[in-house]
């Protein structure tokens, strides 16, 4: 057999000292067999080291065990070291760095904005100043925008310096003035323009959208509501945070007047936006620049202080002033009825507990709910609204309990709805549907009254429509805020007095 045809085998003489480690790094094939200038390396017990070595590596759907090796060649230098028994071992915190698909090199690090290229101040200083320099400042228009140091070259009267170094930061620092200039320029512009933020100026001259945010039908109606409480707000209670230190705070100003960043009628602004529309404190914190925090301690402040100041005006009428502005429709039969009165439910976020779920749980409804009783003079104005109850409770305990009971006497006659059963409860006359008891049907004379009470009594749901179309209390009230909830609820129906004009057109006077 011919030699050059013969193959030709190799053999590897095992090196003394060698072992049986192998690297786990892709693409490296070296081991310890044959090799004793080369280390391996076991992956470090610490968790974090050992991720950033997994990362490195490359290798997917890896999981190192007790047996895996990384070999020195994917170190650098100065990570290994040797110990005094003569074993390389790595420094602490040594990562591999140096692999196939880089070359076994260290990619540079990419050095920071003003460490590539000095600022044009300082290379002034250090440049000397020649004729070119003073020339190109003297022949370049100011005003003449400059995108770039090509363009400037193939200008006429510049084809003939010199371009040093000095000569291009001198351009750059001329473009950097005209960039201010224009920014400059921008900015009055932008003041000039400016768009007015969300608040009452943007709205006050479109009643729509300001009947929306408000409920008030006008800018005009809201500033006279302002006006009446407007000397009443210098000495609003404030809930801040600052509270909390109160006794310990040396400040000469008190932490319960500390005021805002918003004025306050953009503070009351801010309290009828997030009763009529229903949006969350995010939200508004969102539209008014502030912090949600903040719009929380402003709708907090502004319910107990509107709840304070209007609680302290009686809306309660007598006997005499009702009888005087009682419409015609009330004539006769109804004439001395003093106030009407319905149960209003509003849906609320069910709580964790049973034991709660089970007071608070309608089942007119069907789910859990606050209920609370309004009352209505025969002429439209709400004369009495009642603490927020549990949705479990019925219309004779809720009258019961409300303390209605104690404004009445004997002459003032009371209109309910059927759930009513209060005669023993009252002392004056009520007019109530007639239930059809054992008859197959209503005599005449109880249709009659049925259908004359069922068209006075229509005004009161027309009432709490009113109310309720603050949105707040049209979806399902959270739990965050049940502990303002009687302050909301009772300042929502209080508005209504100013906020609305009479239910029918006619009894406008």
């Amino acid at each position: 057999m011919d030699l050059k045809h013969k193959k030709k085998r190799f053999t590897f003489q095992r090196a003394v000292g060698g072992n049986n480690h192998h690297c786990c790094v892709p693409l490296c094939t070296a081991g310890g067999r044959f090799n004793t200038t080369l280390s391996f390396h076991s992956f470090p017990k610490e968790l974090n080291l050992r991720a950033q070595w997994l990362v490195k590596i490359r290798r997917e759907g890896f999981t190192p065990t007790t047996n895996s090796r990384v070999c020195s060649r994917h170190f650098e230098k100065e990570e290994i070291v040797i110990s005094s028994s003569g074993k390389r071992c790595l420094r602490p915190k040594a990562v591999p760095s140096l692999f196939g698909w880089n070359n076994y090199t260290k990619k540079p690090q990419r050095p920071g904005v003003w460490e590539r290229r000095p600022r044009a101040i300082q290379a002034l200083e250090r440049a000397p100043e020649d004729d070119s320099t003073v020339d190109m400042v003297t022949e370049v228009d100011e005003n003449t925008p400059v995108s770039g140091c090509a363009e400037l070259a193939t200008t006429p009267l510049m084809k003939d310096h010199d371009y040093t170094a000095s000569s291009f930061i001198v351009v750059d620092r001329m473009k950097f003035e005209n960039m201010s200039r224009q920014i400059e320029e921008l900015t009055r512009q932008l003041e000039s323009h400016h768009l007015e933020r969300f608040g009452l100026q943007r709205f006050a001259t479109s009643p729509d959208d300001f009947r929306y945010y408000t409920r008030f039908p006008s800018y005009e109606h809201f500033m006279a509501f302002w006006n009446l409480i407007q000397e009443a707000t210098s000495r609003i209670v404030r809930v801040t945070s600052g509270q909390k230190n109160l006794s310990t705070s040396t400040s000469t100003e008190s932490p319960m007047n500390r005021s805002t960043k918003l004025l306050p009628i953009d503070e009351l602004f801010l309290f009828l936006n997030y009763l009529s529309t229903g949006c969350t404190q995010r939200e508004l914190a969102h539209k008014f620049y502030i912090h949600r925090a903040t719009v929380s301690r402003i709708v907090v402040t502004w319910s107990n202080f509107l709840y304070t100041l209007l609680g302290s005006l009686s809306i309660w009428m007598t006997s005499g002033s009702v009888r005087a502005n009682c419409p015609t429709d009330f004539h006769g039969t109804y004439e001395n009825t003093q106030v009407i009165l319905d149960c209003t439910e509003m849906r609320c976020q069910t709580p964790t507990s049973l034991l709660l779920q089970s007071e608070v749980f309608s089942t007119y409804k069907s789910h859990c709910t606050f209920k609370a009783l309004i009352g209505m003079s025969p002429h439209g104005a709400l004369t009495f609204v009642s603490a927020l109850f549990e949705g479990s409770i019925s219309d004779k305990e809720i009258f019961r309990h409300s303390g209605i009971t104690s404004l009445l006497t004997p002459d003032m006659e009371v209109m309910v709805d059927k759930g009513f059963l209060i005669d023993e409860l009252v002392s004056g006359k009520v007019h109530r549907p007639a239930f059809m008891s054992k008859q197959d049907q209503m005599s005449e004379v109880d249709v009659l009254k049925t259908q004359a009470i069922a068209r006075l009594r229509v005004h009161v749901e027309r009432l709490i429509r009113r109310v309720k179309e603050n949105k707040l209390f049209d979806t399902v009230i959270p739990l965050s805020i049940c502990g303002n909830i009687n302050q909301l609820f009772t300042v929502a129906c209080l508005l209504t007095n100013y906020q609305s004009g009479p239910l029918v057109k006619k009894w406008m006077v």
